[in-house]
């Protein structure tokens, strides 16, 4: 059984989707990015955080039998904590993992460097979900770690001499965040090590256009010495 998260959420068994209310989504998607089981006082304060504590409590239990009603085990609950079923895959468990190895120094992670982490690295957590803190919390934890794990994928693939997939690291990168620099850095570092200066200068001037229509910003005389003839404007 596989738990997906990256793009939207969905609980497949095989090939086949599992439907699910809205609510036992919640609560699956909640207990999937907890790292240890938690308590129901604390699930259901967490996600029903404007109700009273009854209120919460009745919301939990509801929950529960929903996710109860998929026929399969989704949820592992004594009377006093839950967790998802040990038995079930979580996408994001595995992504989150690789941008770990990209982000570490002394992993080598030729086996990830795959369009595959790529994908997985360019797609936000839950993207339709904003109706609760926990998971904008969430969101942006994981759309931090992304955003450096891709930089440091594109940095390898530059290294490595695979220009082409280097580009398309350091594209998604700046996709998933116009206005970081950084972003803009490793793409033009590919670009130049690849030998297409005008890709790279085209890259440099997209990012300056952004940085002052957005902030009112030249880009930095890091960003701009990569391209030594590029005059400041």
């Amino acid at each position: 059984m596989t738990l997906r998260l990256l793009k939207g959420f969905m609980l497949v068994v095989g090939d086949d989707p599992v439907v699910l209310s809205h609510s036992a989504q919640r609560l699956l998607a909640f207990l999937a990015l907890q790292d240890r089981p938690r308590t129901r006082t604390y699930v259901a304060r967490t996600l029903w955080p404007e109700a009273t504590t009854p209120r919460a409590n009745a919301n939990l239990r509801s929950s529960l039998w929903r996710a109860s009603r998929t026929g399969h085990r989704v949820i592992d609950a004594s009377a006093q904590e839950m967790a998802l079923a040990g038995n079930i895959t979580v996408d994001i468990h595995d992504a989150v993992a690789r941008a770990h190895c990209l982000l570490d120094k002394t992993c080598l992670c030729d086996d990830i460097l795959t369009r595959q982490t790529r994908d997985d690295l360019s797609a936000d957590l839950l993207p339709e979900w904003s109706d609760n803190e926990w998971v904008l919390i969430e969101q942006e934890q994981y759309h931090q770690l992304r955003l450096y794990a891709l930089e440091a994928m594109a940095k390898r693939l530059t290294t490595a001499g695979r220009h082409g997939e280097a580009v398309a690291a350091g594209l998604a990168a700046v996709r998933a965040e116009p206005l970081r620099e950084s972003a803009h850095r490793v793409l033009i570092d590919a670009h130049l090590a690849a030998g297409n200066r005008a890709a790279a200068q085209h890259q440099y001037e997209q990012c300056r256009c952004t940085l002052l229509e957005e902030l009112g910003l030249e880009p930095s005389d890091t960003l701009r010495s990569l391209l030594p003839h590029t005059s400041a404007h």
